[in-house]
């Protein structure tokens, strides 16, 4: 891989490798764009193949950062941390203090939090060496489980969807099927069924399964039945590259809208659901409620003005719909878009005042 041919096309900032013998500590920290504000993105923790795939891995995930922080609203850019080692076994506390350390050193150019393979008590460590973190625990301010703050900005989120594919915003009556039933997907099957929606699920997990059943009188189905299902929206709320050749074909839903992250297997499948005529509400900007959550944290908690941004996310994707239409692309084109547009106002902004301040300053 060359680093810096692939950073330059994708216009990264900085790369940072950061390493502590004694704690066993290799972390790659990158940091793709800050023109929207400091980079916020988790820190990972994975037993990557080779150093070369984390690398790849910190760089893709921390441009998706900026342009899910960018779509959200937010005045953050994207970054992320990866960490090389098993989540399992490689833990110590000096590990995350001295990874606290090499973040303070970035100055607040970047900002981390929990991720796959990392926890809240990790995040407690890093605290103690950097204010730059968040999803620390609620002892120190923290906005605690993002849970139900996820589900409620998807559940917003296909309301949205739902008045672009039937009309109306209702979800009462509508037949939904809901694949994975884990934190996120519960609290959002809560409020569907709240609302009088009729829930078709899927896990692999059985006591998921009679939970939902038990507490929503969902129906259950195997999971390589979820696809086929004879449903208003389909959900997808579990692993991701789920939407590709072979279940698209399937889906007899018009409205796809669900919490899973990378539900694209690849770009063109987002093609074919437009061209089949399938509202497609983009993963990023719909599951964007966690990361609006913790990011109310830099500003001093507050339950109430965090819900306010969440409940936003109904105008981000009513935003891409309009976008979509008005440009002839697929919503997952549009989401880029939206977010690639306000970054480029802002950077405009930023210049012409700078262009202003050079002027004022040499008297012109």
């Amino acid at each position: 891989m060359e680093i810096f041919k692939y950073m330059e096309k994708y216009d990264y900032e900085q790369l940072v490798f950061c390493q502590d013998e004694a704690s066993g500590l290799k972390a790659i920290i990158a940091i793709h764009d800050t023109t929207l504000g400091p980079a916020l993105g988790g820190a990972r923790m994975w037993t990557y193949a080779s150093e070369e795939n984390a690398i790849e891995d910190a760089l893709r995930l921390a441009r998706g950062m900026t342009y899910k922080n960018a779509a959200a609203g937010l005045n953050l850019g994207g970054g992320k941390t990866v960490i090389i080692g098993d989540p399992f076994k490689d833990k110590n506390e000096e590990m995350f203090r001295a990874l606290g350390r090499f973040i303070q050193g970035l100055n607040g150019r970047y900002i981390t939090a929990e991720d796959v393979g990392t926890t809240v008590t990790d995040m407690d460590l890093i605290h103690e060496e950097t204010n730059y973190v968040t999803g620390i625990s609620p002892a120190f301010g923290s906005s605690g489980n993002p849970s139900p703050v996820t589900a409620y900005g998807v559940y917003r989120g296909m309301k949205a969807a739902a008045k672009e594919a039937f009309g109306s915003d209702s979800l009462e009556g509508r037949t939904i099927s809901v694949q994975g039933l884990g934190n996120v997907a519960y609290k959002l099957c809560e409020y569907l069924h709240n609302e009088g929606a009729k829930l078709v699920v899927t896990d692999i997990n059985q006591a998921a399964i009679d939970r939902v059943v038990h507490d929503f009188g969902a129906t259950v189905v195997a999971p390589d039945d979820i696809y086929s299902q004879e449903v208003d929206i389909f959900s997808p709320c579990a692993l991701g590259a789920i939407l590709n050749d072979e279940t698209i074909p399937q889906l007899k839903a018009k409205v796809v809208a669900g919490s899973a992250n990378n539900q694209l297997q690849d770009s063109r499948h987002g093609d074919i659901l437009h061209e089949l005529g399938i509202v497609y509400a983009p993963d990023y900007v719909i599951n964007a409620g966690g990361v609006i959550n913790v990011a109310d944290e830099l500003y001093g908690y507050n339950r109430e003005r965090a819900m306010k941004r969440v409940d936003g996310i109904y105008d981000s994707i009513e935003k891409i719909f309009a976008i979509s239409k008005r440009d002839g692309i697929p919503t997952y084109v549009a989401a880029n878009r939206l977010a690639e547009e306000r970054i480029a106002r802002v950077s405009k902004s930023r210049s012409q005042f700078l262009k202003n301040e050079k002027n004022i300053l040499h008297g012109r």
